[in-house]
């Protein structure tokens, strides 16, 4: 009797139960479905960005982009002065583009993205190329000269890590780079400032083209890999042949991975589309020089090849059809370009070369 008492008194709290098991279901699909749409808002949007911070930057004019600069800062122009400017330009470029820059970045949509970085690597590898000959050899008279103290702080800055994200950021250290090239522009341009010099000379150009079909030959090569090519290897060393004995030839195929396709030839786009300014800055302020060794033409046909590269790409993936297969091969394509480029190149260093 007593017993049953007790479970009539139990049975209200036991009705109780459900009502609150239900509760506590519909608050969590609540809160589950409002995880995945806020999840879903995210992705969206980090596709939406994605896209448009993968847009790569136009060309600019370079001529009317260092007059501008030089009237917005009461600036006289200069021999040396477009050639500083748009090296500034195209390394601010790297800061100030839609997404700023990605390659260090540790969250979506710039942790996803490995077109825009390739593209970003190359601008960078020619903006480092140039500082370099701006030091070592356009800012100098003479192998024993000293070199200009701003231009010393400039590209130790520019060949920082390119992927660290703080402490310090390799945006921080490439801004560094773009104000001491700022420094030393300001005294370039000032006639009070005896200290900083360019020097408009062949030999200085010579050296700089030399890097210039260094990287241009690298990439030829590392974008024709796409198909796979066979590569001759020598076993033995000419010096240590014995008369009469024909060295040993060995084959090896040389292939680009299939996941670093795409990286190759957004690298050699950004390398193109970087080069391709400065060579039209070049052209300025080595004006007499060109015109002296009848190489002009030979400049412009450089930059007309380096801009013909940077035609929009249609299609939403990099295609890497076989050599005369049905689908196209976008490395294949940016390789003759740059193989044009380098040969143009190395036409123009033989004109230099002659007296």
């Amino acid at each position: 009797m007593l017993d049953w008492k007790n479970r009539a008194g139990s049975a209200p709290e036991r009705a109780a139960e459900p009502k609150s098991a239900t509760r506590s279901y519909i608050g969590g699909l609540l809160f589950s479905r409002a995880l995945a749409t806020l999840i879903g808002l995210y992705l969206l949007v980090a596709i939406a960005l994605g896209w448009y911070w993968s847009q790569e930057p136009a060309l600019f004019p370079v001529q009317q982009n260092a007059q501008v600069a030089a009237e917005q800062e009461g600036k006289q122009m200069v021999i040396g002065y477009t050639t500083v400017e748009t090296l500034k330009t195209v390394a601010d470029t790297l800061l100030t583009k839609p997404g700023g820059y990605i390659s260090n970045d540790r969250f979506p949509p710039g942790l996803w993205m490995d077109n825009t970085p390739s593209w970003e690597y190359g601008v960078l590898v020619q903006v480092r190329d140039l500082t370099r000959a701006l030091r070592k050899d356009f800012a100098r008279s003479q192998s024993q000269s000293a070199e200009d103290s701003d231009l010393a702080k400039a590209e130790p800055r520019f060949n920082f890590d390119n992927k660290s994200w703080v402490l310090p950021s390799s945006e921080s250290e490439y801004q560094e780079g773009i104000n001491s090239l700022s420094r030393y522009q300001a005294r370039l341009s000032d006639p009070s400032q005896k200290n900083a010099l360019f020097y408009a000379r062949a030999d200085n150009l010579n050296n700089w083209l030399g890097d210039v079909g260094t990287r241009l030959g690298s990439l030829s090569q590392r974008l024709s890999a796409s198909v796979g090519r066979v590569k001759l290897n020598t076993a033995l060393k000419t010096e240590v042949v014995a008369p009469g004995q024909v060295p040993q030839v060995d084959e090896e195929i040389v292939e680009t991975p299939w996941m670093q396709i795409d990286n190759v030839f957004y690298e050699a786009r950004g390398q193109a589309w970087a080069l391709s300014h400065l060579l039209r800055a070049i052209e300025v302020d080595f004006a007499d020089v060109l015109a002296k060794k009848n190489a002009t033409v030979s400049v412009r046909q450089i930059i007309r090849e380096l801009e013909a590269s940077q035609e929009p790409v249609w299609s939403p993936m990099i295609l890497n059809g076989s050599g005369f297969g049905v689908l196209a091969n976008h490395s294949l394509v940016m390789a003759n370009y740059i193989s044009r480029a380098n040969a143009a190149v190395i036409d123009l260093r033989q004109l230099l070369n002659q007296g």
